[in-house]
């Protein structure tokens, strides 16, 4: 339709004196600007597979679209190796990791910003901005002054390195691959090159650097131009909408024939006119259309319009690379189907020299024949002017009632910060005496999934990697303080209310054969419990009943309880274990998380007390009082290495020696004794000599290899 009114622009120009110099005029302009040639501009899956061809075509974006762009230079594949784990039963593990950094060319015109990003489908930057995995990142839009990447120019030297002035493109710098399999990634980009929607004639206009002005023209969400001509760049939006370029003498004008038609009265035909229908059959009864749906993360939409009202057996088949609302789409469906059937109609008529002026694109109405006609070419002769003209639908584009079909979008879910919570616990075990910390890491965020941590030992002078923690820790804060309660029966008589950090976490229940096999173990403060009933209570809450306390030996911290504490579900895949270096007992140690939403480094302090190292406090601490005046001491040992007691038989020893040291303490005297049995005698001469008298304060700890244990307590009144 466009064609043969564009190669006719020139005879139009000069009038019927200047017609050879306007048609001269005319085929310059058309093959400056219009050239003809095969169709260039970009399929419809063109825009949504990265290449990186050497001297492939870079399209010019218009509007807001999604583009995979060309990649236009990359580093190999970085490698980086760790390790983590160690110690007695658990292997040391060696990880490697790997990151590329690369830029990607998205427009050969300047663009105004890139708003999302999907790797391999999934959302790596959302709309806030923010990466789901860590990436460095650089956006050039493609002006003139737009300077030189510094790390493509140290790469390949500041002297040779290109600044793509006029290329739009962006620079990932360390993209870490392991989410990709540790390969680049198929990236596609949400671009928006101009605010809104963009009129083809203003498409056209902008490449054609203002030589075609714009007139009424529908419009679209966005465009990918290509091809090395206007005609080429703008074709696949003139397949479908039927343009004219006119000329008013000055301009040319690209719009729709629009506008005042003028009446052609039989009187003045001067030669008789003919008139044309083709069959109906000789034309579609069915339009499609294949376009972008910005409803559905731009992926590809389809709208039809049938002459039947149901599946077509001639379809007209378009692929527009264009982002288009449903309706709009369903508009254009619509119109290209009226008009290829208003186009069955040929007109050809002679008329005087009067009517000389009349160009290409012009309206025409016959007198006593029905239907608007355009005039699409233009010839002049001897004493006359011929027309040619075809008929048309008339109007314009509007938008049609359209579903944009059910979106299949990627989650848009922040990462957001990390929350660090590490502790020294008696959950391992450890080789050579190096102690034992415990991190756990976590975000409130929804799409929180990992940090990478670090740990130092020697205040923060020098830092270590300790591993990634990639799973989301269960955590929060207690609402309410636990009462003090033995360790020896279930603690019915109490509750703990808490609110975890995020809502993606949970809590649930557990009965007594499994809370046996240690389920539902929980750091609470400095105590581990176990809960066998969890309510919830909305809002993140839980109430936690039917407890075990002081489990692994941490009875000693049942009295230390106050609300705000921290809370921390155990659970062996969602924490890291970092053994501290030998002799790091009595010490701090700092750690600190960066995951892809920290702004900077979260940091942690543990107190390294021997907790990991240390067995657990004798129980069953009793004083007997002899007939002669003796005091016999007893207790009984326990054993890192016994906390399940499966056998029925003593518990291992799990230390090298069987030691413990008693310390007796009164009004005026003090006494400490070691000893290689748990029981001892505290004879009437030795409290003489000591000057013993009640009450008197006893304290045993078990000597254990690395570490003595926490003491068992007793008065003897």
């Amino acid at each position: 339709m466009a064609t043969l009114i564009l190669t006719a622009v020139g005879t139009a120009l000069g009038g019927p004196i200047g017609g050879a110099l306007g048609a001269l005029a005319g085929q310059q302009v058309d093959q400056r600007l219009l050239a003809p040639g095969p169709r260039q501009g970009p399929r419809l899956g063109d825009l949504s597979v990265q290449t990186s061809t050497y001297g492939g075509d870079i399209p010019r974006l218009f509007g807001t679209l999604r583009v995979a762009g060309t990649v236009i230079w990359a580093t190999d594949l970085i490698e980086s190796r760790g390790t983590s784990g160690g110690g007695k039963g658990r292997p040391r593990t060696v990880t490697y990791s790997y990151s590329a950094s690369f830029a990607v060319a998205l427009s050969a015109r300047p663009i105004r910003a890139i708003r999302r990003i999907w790797a391999d489908g999934k959302l790596l930057r959302g709309a806030a901005g923010d990466f789901k995995s860590e990436t460095g990142f650089r956006f050039y839009p493609g002006d003139e002054d737009q300077p030189v990447d510094p790390l493509i120019a140290s790469a390949e030297g500041a002297a040779t390195t290109p600044a793509y002035r006029g290329i739009a493109y962006a620079v990932f710098e360390n993209f870490q691959l392991e989410d990709y399999g540790n390969r680049i990634p198929s990236l596609t980009f949400e671009v928006e090159a101009d605010q809104g929607e963009v009129a083809i004639g203003a498409i056209a206009s902008a490449l054609s650097d203002g030589a075609i002005l714009a007139g009424a023209t529908p419009a679209v969400r966005g465009y990918a131009a290509s091809g090395q001509s206007v005609r080429a760049a703008v074709q696949a939006l003139t397949d479908i909408v039927p343009l004219s370029l006119t000329d008013d003498g000055a301009t040319l004008r690209l719009g729709l024939a629009q506008g005042e038609a003028m009446t052609i009265a039989a009187g003045e035909e001067t030669e008789r006119r003919r008139i044309e229908r083709s069959a109906l059959a000789s034309v579609p009864d069915e339009v499609s259309i294949a376009y972008y749906e910005p409803a559905r993360d731009y992926q590809a939409g389809l709208q039809r319009a049938s002459a039947t009202g149901g599946p077509g057996q001639r379809a007209d088949r378009r692929q527009l690379p264009a982002a288009l609302d449903a309706g709009a789409a369903k508009g254009l469906a619509e119109y290209r189907l009226a008009a290829l059937r208003a186009g069955r109609a040929r007109a050809r008529v002679a008329l005087g020299w009067r009517r000389a002026a009349t160009g290409p694109g012009a309206l025409a109405r016959f007198d006593g024949v029905g239907g608007l006609w355009r005039i699409s070419r233009w010839t002049l002769g001897a004493a006359r002017v011929g027309l040619e003209l075809a008929g048309m639908a008339g109007g314009a584009p509007i938008e049609a009632p359209a579903d944009a079909g059910r979106p299949a979008a990627a989650p848009d879910l922040p990462h957001g910060p990390t929350v660090l919570r590490a502790a020294e616990l008696p959950l391992g075990e450890t080789t050579g005496g190096r102690p034992l910390i415990l991190a756990f890491a976590a975000g409130g965020a929804p799409g929180w999934r990992r940090a990478e941590l670090m740990a130092s030992f020697d205040g923060g002078a020098s830092w270590s990697a300790a591993g990634r923690a990639s799973g989301l820790a269960t955590m929060g804060v207690t609402l309410t303080a636990l009462p003090a309660r033995p360790s020896t029966l279930f603690d019915t008589a109490s509750a703990l209310e808490i609110e975890l950090l995020g809502d993606a976490m949970w809590l649930e229940g557990a009965d007594d054969d499994a809370l046996a096999n240690g389920a539902n173990l929980a750091l609470v403060g400095r105590e581990l419990v176990q809960f066998g009933r969890a309510e919830a209570l909305g809002g993140g809450r839980f109430r936690l009943s039917r407890l075990l306390r002081g489990r692994r030996g941490t009875e000693w911290a049942a009295a230390l309880h106050a609300a705000g504490e921290p809370f921390v579900l155990i659970e062996p895949d969602r924490l890291v274990a970092i053994e501290a270096p030998a002799g790091a007992l009595g010490g701090v140690a700092l750690l600190s998380a960066s995951g892809v939403g920290d702004e900077g480094d979260v940091a942690a302090e543990v107190a390294i007390e021997g907790d990991s190292l240390r067995p657990p406090a004798p129980v069953h601490l009793a004083a007997t009082r002899e007939a002669g005046g003796d005091i016999l001491l007893r207790w009984t040992r326990c054993s890192r290495d016994g906390w399940s007691w499966t056998s029925g038989a003593e518990t291992p020893l799990g230390e090298q020696k069987e030691a413990y040291r008693l310390e007796l303490s009164g009004a005026g005297f003090a006494r400490a004794v070691e000893l290689a049995a748990p029981e001892w005698r505290y004879t009437g001469a030795a409290q003489a000599a000591d000057g013993a008298s009640a009450p008197i304060d006893v304290s045993v700890v078990q000597l254990g290899t690395y570490a003595p244990s926490r003491p068992a307590r007793l008065t003897i009144a």
